[in-house]
Parts: C-alpha cells; structure tokens; sequence
C-alpha cells in the first residue's frame, strides 16, 4: 500500500482565496449602500491610500495562509481534506460512496491551465470540492477516484488512468441557437422586459422603479437565452466504463459525469415550436447529484438511444393512455395532455399539451406510491396516482379511474419490489 502523501493545491489558489476579504466588503457595502456611501466620502485620499496599503497585503497573507493550510491525501478508503488555520478541519469523504467526480474550468482558469474538482457523494446535498488543480493532476486524481470507487486495489487504482469514451452525441452551436429562438421561455421573458418596465414608466414616471423592475427582468431574458447557449455550448455526451461524461461550456467548460444506476428519471420534454423538426429536450433526477440536463436538444431517434445507454432496458412506449372523458369536468381541455403507461420495467406519465413532457421511472426507483383524491374528482370517480423516487421528486399519473388508480397503486408496489431484487448492482467499471 502507497504511503499516505499530503498534497497542497496549485499555486495559483491564494490569488482564489485572497478575494474573500473583498467580498465581505463588497456584502456589507450592497446591505448598507448609504452607510457606505457617507463612509467613502469621509475618507481622504491619504487615508484612502493607506486602507489599500493595508488591506491588499493582508488579503493576500489571507490568501497565502489559508492555501499553505490546505491539503488532501488519498487513503485506503477515503480522499481526507484538511483546511484551517486556527480552527481545523478534516473532511473524510468514503471512495465507496462517491457517485461523481466532475472537472470544471471557470473562464480564468482556463486560461491558467488550472481545473476545479467537485464530488458527489451519496447522502450529501452540498459537493465537496478542491480547487484549484492543475489541469492534468485534476484529471489524474478524478480517473483514481473512479477507479477506487469502483473497486479497484489502492495500489493499483492509480495506474488505471482515465478511462475511454466514445461518443454519443454532439449538439452543433447552430441547432442549439435554433432551439432557444424556438422555446417560448425566451419569448416571454423578453416580451415582460420589454412590456413592464413600459408600463411602469406610464403609471409612475419614476426612473429608479423603472430600472429596479426592468434589469432583473433582462437579466431573466439573457439567462433563459444568450446563458444556456453559453453554458451549453459544444455539448457532447460519450459513453465510458465509468457512466456517461458530458462536457460542455463555452466561457467556462464542465466535464460531468452521470453516475450509474443512480438515475431515479428521466424526463422527454417536447416544446411546442420543436415538434415539426423532431426535437426533444432530455432531463434527468439523479440522488443527491445536481447534474440535470442529459441532452439539451436532439432528434427523437437520437436522444432514444442516449436514454437507453442511462436506463439499460427501458424503452420509450410510443402510446399512452388518456384519462377518461368526464376528467375534463375536473381540468377542462388540458386533461387530453395527460397520459400513462405501464411497461415491464418503467412507471410512464405524460403531462402538458403546448410544452409535453415524458416522464419515464425504472420500477426499482420507485421509494413509494401515493394515491389522492379531492372532493371533485372523488365525485367523478378519479384519482390521481403518485409515485416516489430517490431523488425527492414525484410522478404523477393524473385523473386517472379510480378503480385503475387502486389497483395500479398495490401493482406498482408490487413490481417495485421485484425491481428492486432484479437491478444490477451501482459499480462503475463493471
């Protein structure tokens, strides 16, 4: 067995850390911004000159000891972080329970040739992370880590090296522009940036309630278009012993990983203006991971096949069942958009009419299954049929017979047990 070797993060981390102070006065001065105005004024440039003589050295000291405080080894079962300088902390994070290893590249560390390392670890909301790490030793410890967690000898794991990919798919920058023009989020929120702060203008005058209203509302409009082009830019997803890797990013670059069998759902959603070209858009719910895009948009046909890489034998139904016809006295003309199936290994509720979506849940994810019934539907004789998973979200098969309802709720429970037995077993490289 390797010697435990404590190792220090890149140079570069302290010019990282050195902004912290910067940002306390940066908080207190947006809480505060007349406190802070009348405390700029009072300051004269001597005085001015000597606060920056002080502070700029202390926050790099900050910087300098906190990096120096700093460090991570690889144990037989666990990768330990030590950080503190007065009050000492050592975070133990179990390789067996790690479920990603993911390598991000802000826009600045790309071009210092550094890489941020963030952990999911199963039983955790929050990831753990290194940064910042060479570019090449972020992905030397990601490809050990992955070969630890999935099983492999502490003195070998290390020789492994990354494993293989080969991909699946592409998104060209062009298809995905089309795409966002062509969702009606990007319409809306445009059409409110540009409607209300017009409005406002006429009831008030008033340029500050104006600006207050109008630049969050841009700023909804920008991240809805012109920030998902730029976060997913270049995607592709490859396929790899150790789950699907996803990279992307155009400013700042991502290499995610989908972890196996920790994918509770996967969602086919169908916008409106995609339909004529074929296009969906493919999201997933994956425990205690926040990676939640598989495929921001491809051909049906395409985005089947990536499925089907994420949820081995699970397969697309091609028709769902409506709900009865007297459901449209509890949700007029919108209950023709919801739909289930029930396959030999997946629970299907479909929903919406101008934006569809496809929900697809293995039996072996189900933790649990509700039946409901208001007071209107249980006039009508309709219920609505819940289904649980490990990632605290819920499907729901709505407006659904009750008789079907009831006896869907004791055979889900009943196939979610034997999916249960059935699944493969959660090893990466296996």
């Amino acid at each position: 067995m390797r010697p435990l070797v404590e190792q220090r993060l890149h140079p570069v981390t302290p010019l990282r850390r050195a902004w912290a102070p910067v940002a306390v006065l940066a908080g207190w001065a947006v809480h505060d911004p007349n406190q802070a105005q009348a405390q700029l004024t009072r300051l004269t440039t001597t005085t001015l000159l000597v606060g920056l003589a002080v502070f700029v050295p202390a926050a790099a000291l900050y910087g300098f000891l906190t990096w120096w405080f700093t460090h991570y080894a690889v144990t037989g079962t666990d990768l330990r972080i030590r950080t503190g300088l007065v009050f000492r902390r050592t975070a133990h994070i179990r390789l067996d329970r790690l479920q990603a290893v993911d390598v991000t590249q802000p826009l600045l560390a790309r071009v210092a040739g550094v890489a941020k390392l963030k952990l999911d670890v199963i039983g955790t909301d929050k990831k753990d992370e290194l940064a910042y790490l060479g570019e090449a030793e972020a992905r030397a410890l990601r490809a050990e880590l992955l070969a630890r967690a999935a099983g492999f000898a502490p003195d070998t794991a290390h020789e492994v090296g990354e494993a293989p990919a080969r991909r699946l798919l592409h998104v060209p920058a062009r298809v995905l522009a089309v795409s966002l023009v062509l969702t009606g989020a990007t319409w809306g929120s445009l059409v409110a940036a540009l409607v209300v702060p017009s409005l406002l203008w006429l009831a008030t005058h008033s340029v500050w309630t104006v600006l207050a209203t109008g630049l969050p509302l841009l700023g909804a409009a920008g991240a809805s278009s012109v920030g998902r082009f730029v976060g997913e830019y270049d995607w592709t997803v490859g396929e790899s012993p150790d789950g699907l890797r996803i990279d992307h990013g155009l400013l700042d670059r991502a290499h995610e990983t989908v972890p196996p069998g920790r994918v509770q759902t996967v969602r086919i959603v169908e916008p409106l203006l995609w339909r004529r070209r074929g296009w969906v858009r493919v999201e997933l719910d994956v425990a205690g991971s926040s990676n939640s895009v598989l495929v921001p948009v491809a051909p049906r046909e395409v985005a089947d096949e990536v499925i089907a890489r994420v949820l081995p034998g699970v397969v697309v139904p091609g028709v769902l069942a409506r709900p009865p016809r007297r459901a449209g006295w509890c949700l007029p003309f919108w209950w023709r958009g919801y739909g289930l199936a029930v396959t030999d290994t997946a629970f299907v509720a479909r929903h919406g009419l101008l934006r569809r979506s496809l929900a697809l849940v293995p039996h072996a994810k189900v933790q649990s299954v509700r039946l409901e019934q208001g007071p209107w539907s249980r006039l009508k004789g309709l219920a609505d049929v819940h289904v649980d998973t490990g990632a605290n979200k819920t499907v729901t098969a709505r407006l659904r017979d009750a008789g079907e309802a009831a006896d869907l709720l004791q055979s889900q429970a009943d196939r979610s047990r034997t999916g249960r037995r059935q699944a493969r077993p959660d090893r990466w490289m296996a």
